[in-house]
């Protein structure tokens, strides 16, 4: 095997022991197979190229049309039709794949489900970074340099993952795989300069230059670079295990700022941000369950299951502020803010909750306000946001709900709209506390919250009129796919669009609340679920929600929900004005992307706003077109067919283009033509063209190097005869003969016997002359750049001839 063989051998392989680090996520390794079959296709495309040669641009565009085309073929069928016909296929339902993959991986979790549309990113991913090492690497000989795409693909890969307990593996796997990528380059840049000159060679060791003595070991400089290789690669994987410091680094785990315990008495709950994952639940297409409970509530549907409180906005987002946690009491202490009489009239509830065992969210979902909670496991308590956290039991390891099974007793409260109304002012450490809004928020927040409120004369009111302008009459659409955002202009973009989901809902309300004074926050959790005729409830990931809570003195803090989502419970005391004939409310659903059937608020008079409230306007659904009649149109059949008999003809290309050129020279019967013509059977054969010989010792190179038969050979010196002729014959004389394409073809046959199976094809296939089409389109490449450079020359010599006005 040549030396650039073996170079491209190990650029496919450096490649796919990189891509390895890609396997963490996603739920299956399926697909890596396929990217290595691709893969290795490529290369040998790459190498059958460089082989005739090509041009470096025609090697790479050949790479890259045959990866379309296999990838084209292995994912027909799997987009989403949009038309009929390869062109719509190829311009349309593949790019839709390539889409509907982007949405895959905004929507899952890693790791992910192997989804066509993942699939098709992760080969295609790694095609391109096999095509950027071969092209680096073998066609433009620097190695070195085919290590910054193999560190890019890497480094995406780990950064996705959040390193873990294999990524030693795989920055393993990808150091081997560079170490001998340029190991190979190596030892094909010193063969080239011949044997290698050392020390005396061991007793009974036969010197062998490069390749290693007498058993078949290396010399020193490949046994030099090969212990290199091997020290850099073991301090890289040894040293970040040493120093603590590094343990953070490259292959250290991830240390999430949410979970770290910080100082003081049992440690903190630190900043975190739950809605990261919030809005990929909300579109999951696989929609497990994640929770299942039973209670004794008489009021289910308002049975919330509460996780976190966001209480903080710093500008860039909500967060959980830093708070002290505790030791889980056995009965714990009161909701802030409740008082009587609203907690004389509340019931205490059980709820039994089991969660599954992929779900590992670490704090514990409850109904609001919890009593007490009989779990196992160690976990703490945050006493602000009344909220369970899974402790520490490891480094960068904590407890989590994961297959838990526990049993909570909460408060089912039943405050009044009057009781609401007439709540006193909170308690001054809450409202300097929970009204906090940073400086640069746009000043649209604080004029439409008063807008909205206008003529609203207490808190409960305000809070009301807010809520009504988002889920009933503000013109709002709810839309999963809409992106989240961050910082405060986000909040003012979401009033401008007027769509979004329940994060954009329950972060504007609860920010236009603390700029009228009402001290808010944002909760995190799930709605009720779906109660199963056996009586359980399953709550699934897509009735992950968020909602504001507003701190109301007497009641403590209050669900209220803007969301105009179908499925959504509106709290009783937040319809102001209920009609005695209202419908009782629906049971919850899961949430619902704009895909579906709209959810947002009816534009028609008819649709009372308490139905507005509970989701029950959306527009109807449109009607189903019924489709044509079976079986692909005549259009179809014709474009696909078209398109096979491209795909199958594409290798075939220069083998037909030789065969046309070489009848068009053989037609014209000139003899310069046809000697032209049978050099250039004699170059696919691999006799190499020197235009330094004369006619007749050309064809006796030929005859000899193309190891001719008789009649062959005697073909050939008849054919030089003919061109000398030509060259030094006087005018007028004749100089061509009959026999002249003839004799052509059957030296060319002669070249052909004289070859084996695999040449022969080869010669065939991929004859070498082809190469003169790169030649000629670089030649016609420069003279149009000198035509232009010259036109573009005298051009600016005329304006320089130009008379210039106003001297003197």
């Amino acid at each position: 095997m040549s030396g650039r063989a073996k170079l491209t051998l190990f650029a496919a392989l450096a490649t796919l022991l990189t891509s390895w680090s890609l396997n963490a996520l996603v739920d299956s390794q399926a697909w890596l197979l396929q990217a290595a079959l691709l893969l290795a296709v490529q290369s040998a495309v790459g190498a059958g190229a460089r082989r005739v040669p090509l041009a470096r641009t025609l090697t790479v565009a050949a790479q890259v049309l045959t990866s379309l085309l296999l990838l084209a073929f292995l994912y027909a069928g799997k987009g989403e039709s949009h038309g009929d016909g390869p062109l719509a296929y190829l311009v349309t339902d593949f790019g839709a794949l390539f889409g509907q993959g982007v949405r895959d991986v905004g929507e899952f979790a890693i790791p992910a489900p192997l989804t066509d549309g993942i699939k098709l990113l992760l080969v295609s991913g790694v095609l391109l970074i096999g095509l950027l090492v071969d092209t680096l690497a073998v066609t433009m000989r620097t190695a070195a340099a085919a290590g910054l795409p193999l560190l890019a693909l890497y480094s995406v890969a780990s950064g996705l993952a959040g390193g873990g307990g294999a990524s030693w593996f795989a920055f393993l796997l990808a150091g081997c795989g560079y170490l001998m990528l340029l190991l190979s380059e190596g030892r094909d840049r010193l063969a080239q300069w011949g044997r290698v000159f050392g020390a005396a060679p061991r007793r009974g060791a036969a010197d062998s230059g490069l390749a290693g003595g007498a058993g078949g070991q290396a010399t020193a400089p490949v046994k030099f670079g090969r212990r290199i290789g091997a020290v850099t690669l073991g301090l890289a994987l040894a040293v970040p295990a040493v120093l603590p410091s590094l343990g953070g680094g490259l292959l250290g785990g991830t240390q999430d700022a949410a979970e770290d315990s910080g100082g003081g008495v049992g440690g903190t709950i630190s900043a975190v941000n739950p809605l990261v994952s919030l809005q990929s639940n909300l579109n999951a297409q696989d929609n497990r369950v994640v929770l299942k409970y039973r209670t004794n509530s008489p009021q289910q549907a308002d049975q919330y299951l509460r996780i976190l409180a966001l209480d903080e906005f710093n500008g860039v987002k909500w967060e959980a502020s830093g708070r002290a946690l505790v030791d889980v009491p056995e009965k714990l202490p009161e909701p802030p803010g409740l008082r009587a009489p609203v907690s004389r009239s509340a019931v205490e509830v059980t709820t039994s909750i089991s969660a599954a065992d992929y779900y590992t969210q670490r704090y514990l979902p409850m109904p609001y306000p919890a009593t007490s909670v009989e779990i196992g496991g160690k976990w703490r308590f945050e006493p602000a946001g009344r909220t369970l956290v899974g402790d520490q039991l490891g480094r960068d390891k904590f407890q989590n709900v994961q297959g838990a099974e526990y049993t909570v007793r909460s408060l089912l409260l039943k405050p009044t709209a009057q009781q609401l109304q007439s709540a006193p002012k909170p308690d001054p450490a809450v409202q300097e506390e929970y009204t906090k809004l940073p400086d640069n928020l746009p000043p649209v927040v604080a004029e439409t919250a008063r807008q909205v409120t206008q003529g609203a004369k207490d808190d409960y009111t305000r809070a009301v009129k807010l809520q009504d302008y988002f889920a009933v009459n503000g013109g709002f659409r709810y839309n999963t796919r809409t992106a989240s955002g961050t910082g405060p202009q986000a909040v003012a973009r979401f009033l401008a669009d007027k769509e979004g989901f329940c994060v954009h809902f329950a972060f504007s309300m609860a920010a236009m609340s603390r700029s009228l004074g009402i001290p808010a926050r944002v909760a995190v959790g799930f709605t009720p679920g779906e109660k199963q005729s056996d009586g359980n409830v399953n709550v699934s990931m897509r009735d992950a929600h968020a909602w504001p809570e507003l701190y109301f003195e007497g009641v403590g803090w209050t669900r209220f929900e803007p969301t105009p989502r179908s499925g959504i419970n509106i709290p009783e005391y937040s319809r102001a004005q209920t009609p005695a004939t209202q419908p009782s409310a629906p049971a919850p659903l899961p949430s619902q992307s704009v895909a579906q059937p709209s959810t947002g608020p009816s534009a028609t008079p008819e649709c009372p706003p308490n139905l507005k409230k509970l989701g029950e306007c959306g527009a109807a659904a449109p009607a189903q077109s019924t489709g044509g009649g079976g079986g692909p149109s005549v259009t179809a059949v014709l474009g696909w067919a078209a398109l096979a008999v491209a795909v199958l003809g594409l290798p075939l290309l220069p083998m037909l283009w030789r065969t046309r050129l070489r009848a068009r020279r053989l037609a014209t019967g000139e003899v310069l033509t046809a000697w032209r013509e049978l050099g250039d059977s004699a170059w696919d054969a691999g006799v190499l063209p020197d235009e330094a010989l004369s006619p007749r010792r050309a064809a006796s190179r030929i005859v000899e190097l193309g190891r001719l038969d008789e009649e062959p050979a005697a073909a050939v010196h008849r054919i030089a005869g003919a061109v000398e002729r030509a060259l030094y014959a006087p005018p007028g004389a004749e100089v061509s003969y009959p026999e002249l394409a003839d004799d052509v073809l059957l030296a060319r046959t002669g070249l052909l016997a004289s070859a084996d199976r695999l040449p022969r094809l080869r010669i065939l296939l991929l004859p070498r002359s082809a190469a003169r089409v790169s030649w000629a389109f670089s030649a016609h490449r420069s003279a149009i750049a000198a035509a232009v450079s010259t036109r573009l020359t005298t051009a600016r010599l005329r304006l320089l001839r130009l008379p210039l006005r106003g001297r003197g």
